[in-house]
């Protein structure tokens, strides 16, 4: 599979961005594309990491002031599967949620 990048987050894992979950994101959250330097930031420095409550998928913030309009929480969704992070995507939020 190709990936676009390859981290190792705060805790250690490995995390890989798909070029399918890029595309995604690129078409979803089109604010979020502008600098993928933000999402590997905020895998390997975190603000917060939340495992929700359904359990297999990791929420990742960072907060980022300096981006335009309300919406400053950059939240990156990671699934793991055999020990490999796959990030699902990635968006901006106005605060953190749960």
């Amino acid at each position: 599979m190709d990936y676009v990048f390859e981290v190792i987050d705060k805790t250690g894992r490995k995390i890989r961005l798909t070029k399918k979950q890029w595309s995604h994101i690129t078409m979803k959250h089109p604010q979020v594309a502008i600098n993928k330097e933000h999402i590997i930031e905020t895998l390997k420095k975190p603000l917060k990491i939340i495992l929700p409550y359904d359990g297999d998928k990791y929420y990742y913030y960072n907060y980022y002031k300096q981006k335009e309009g309300p919406k400053k929480y950059l939240k990156v969704i990671v699934k793991y599967l055999n020990g490999d992070g796959f990030i699902i995507t990635a968006l901006f939020e106005k605060t953190i949620k749960w």
